[in-house]
């Protein structure tokens, strides 16, 4: 289901945090997504992967890692930094980039909405 509006927001759709507007897609509802996980979900027609981090907040980034395709939403997480379950590649929430070198992930706006997940792609 696709909202109707289009929003602008810091770190989506695009690398390094870099300002886009995109069209905004419920793809869930919150409770889809574990405390401490992360889901692979369809917005509009992108795959991406969204987490639901132990402190209640919220990201979401491309479903496959640029290395090797491993399934971004099986990875380990924290307030800083996504883990690809394949190789443990790292991936900072901020910009998407990776400090051990593989190439960035692409980082997308995700919100709560009235208990649904908003993906802005």
């Amino acid at each position: 289901m696709s909202l109707t509006r289009t929003e602008t927001s810091a770190g989506g759709p695009g690398l390094f945090g870099t300002r886009a507007t995109g069209t905004a897609h419920v793809v869930g509802r919150v409770e889809d997504v574990p405390p401490g996980e992360g889901r692979a979900f369809v917005a509009g027609d992108v795959q991406v992967a969204v987490f639901r981090l132990r402190d209640g907040s919220l990201h979401a980034t491309q479903a496959a890692c640029p290395h090797a395709g491993g399934p971004l939403a099986d990875g380990q997480t924290d307030t800083d930094v996504l883990v690809c379950p394949l190789h443990l590649y790292t991936f900072r929430w901020a910009d998407g980039t990776s400090p051990g070198g593989a190439g960035p992930v692409r980082v997308y706006p995700v919100h709560e909405e009235d208990g649904r997940l908003v993906v802005t792609v």
